[in-house]
């Protein structure tokens, strides 16, 4: 046993522990940074990057099966070719992986450290069983992996999980996919517009993370025009037959049916990777997960020289976040034990369906009651979303009575990854609804229909408080 003594020791190779470990190099500490599995981080492998190659070869495929409303005809058939499509994923992907591991690699060799790392107190870490490292602070970022029900586990290699999808030589030909969710519903579309059989099932009605209600109403109106989508399904039975899955269930008609799938693709949410990190040998005080409290700010967990970032943490799972919470964690790691509160930025959350779906601010199911009201907007008649024939979808903003500020918002319609961004800015700005419709708006644009649904929350908002002076 080799022992290895550092200021600051980074469990994990991610976007999280790498912002981390370069923090803490640029505070001017030394730093090593343990990975046990393979570099390059979830994003590039499994996560982000491919499904978004995915999805472009799915809309691709959608936009030429539907040309004839702008009087544009295609001859023949639009087909689809699984093998090419699964070759260009790959293929950009390990592209993705490459920039990664290039980083990796341009780090030095002494500050790397290949194996599992387990706490064998709070600033003492066992790597199998070849080094021991001493260290001042430990920052854990440990990532996370699917989260699969053990109904589901008797369905042995006819189960796949997201990363298992970015495997596949081709496309099969029908997937039944569980958990519409970001994962779910993003790969679920996807699939089904590249010619496989989709049906996907959830459960409480949630729907791409939408928590106001008539967003979420719209949003599933608008999916299950396309494909078949249950979001509070009941499943009566699930179990493998031969190299099948086979499904017994009561559909959108109530009635029981029984159909067969090449693969179940379970996507019901991720669980952080702190379980085999031994945190029982240390003071840590452990949630029923198993993962640490901590502070946002500093992300320090508890009392201890011990912090913790990215998805391991299991507090907002998305790749801005874990760069963020990864850059902290490394600083006060550095500086421990005089610890700086560090920049958490405006909450901001995409589905890259068709229409997107963006999730700003304050949640609608997180709002005072009687101390907000809704700005709405509906992309049906909306102009630059017509003429595009992508007039789908709704908008709520949500700003406060008395000072006009804007809290938030949920949608589901054209262009919500860029009204999204927008709509983060004016957050952690802290502006008012009166001054983002002094902002400019240009003509004829998507961000219009934002100005209607601003102005309809300015209106509410009056109203609001006159009937409160009264």
């Amino acid at each position: 046993m080799k022992t290895l003594h550092t200021d600051i020791a980074v469990v994990g190779a991610g976007t999280a522990g790498l912002a981390a470990y370069r923090a803490a190099r640029a505070a001017g500490k030394r730093a090593v940074i343990i990975e046990g599995g393979p570099y390059g981080t979830t994003c590039a492998r499994v996560g982000c990057m491919p499904s978004k190659l995915l999805i472009a070869a799915a809309e691709a495929a959608h936009a030429a099966r539907h040309t004839e409303p702008f009087g544009v005809h295609v001859a023949g058939t639009v087909s689809v070719d699984g093998t090419a499509v699964m070759d260009r994923v790959k293929r950009e992907r390990d592209r993705f992986v490459g920039f990664v591991l290039q980083g990796v690699e341009n780090l030095p060799a002494e500050d790397k450290l290949h194996g599992y790392a387990r706490f064998v107190s709070n600033t003492v870490l066992r790597v199998d069983d070849h080094t021991e490292v001493h260290a001042g602070s430990v920052v854990i970022a440990t990532g996370s992996r699917p989260a699969i029900p053990g109904p589901f586990l008797d369905l042995g290699d006819r189960l796949v999980v997201n990363d298992d999808v970015f495997a596949w030589d081709t496309l099969p030909a029908s997937v039944a996919v569980f958990g519409p969710g970001v994962i779910g519903l993003e790969l679920g579309q996807a699939l089904a517009r590249l010619g496989v059989k989709v049906r996907v099932f959830g459960v409480s009605g949630s729907l791409g993370g939408i928590s106001d209600p008539a967003v979420r109403q719209a949003a599933r109106r608008i999916f299950q025009d396309e494909f078949y989508l249950d979001p509070d399904a009941r499943v009566l039975e699930t179990k493998r037959v031969g190299d099948e899955v086979e499904i017994r269930y009561i559909a959108l008609d109530n009635t029981e049916r029984r159909e067969r799938f090449a693969y179940a693709l379970v996507a019901t949410g991720r669980r952080p990777n702190v379980d085999k990190l031994g945190l029982e040998n240390t003071t840590l005080e452990l949630d029923a997960r198993g993962v640490p409290a901590f502070d946002r700010q500093t992300m320090r967990a508890g009392d201890s020289a011990i912090f913790i970032a990215g998805d391991a943490n299991a507090d907002a799972p998305l790749l801005h976040e874990a760069a963020d919470e990864g850059r902290i964690a490394g600083e006060n790691a550095a500086r421990y034990p005089d610890l700086q509160p560090g920049l958490r930025r405006a909450s901001l959350g995409v589905v890259f369906s068709d229409p997107q779906i963006a999730l700003v601010g304050t949640p609608h199911a997180r709002l005072p009651s009687g101390q907000f009201v809704t700005g709405e907007v509906d992309f049906g008649d909306q102009g630059r979303s017509r003429v595009m024939l992508k007039n789908r979808g709704l908008l709520h903003v949500y700003a406060e009575i008395g000072s006009g500020r804007f809290l938030g918002a949920e949608m589901i319609g054209p262009s919500a990854e860029h009204i999204g961004h927008l709509l983060a800015w004016a957050v952690q700005q802290q502006l008012t609804i009166d001054q983002m419709l002094e902002m400019p708006f240009y003509h004829p644009v998507v961000e219009e229909g934002l100005r209607t649904a601003l102005r309809d929350a300015q209106a509410r908002r009056v109203q609001a408080g006159a009937r409160r002076a009264a």
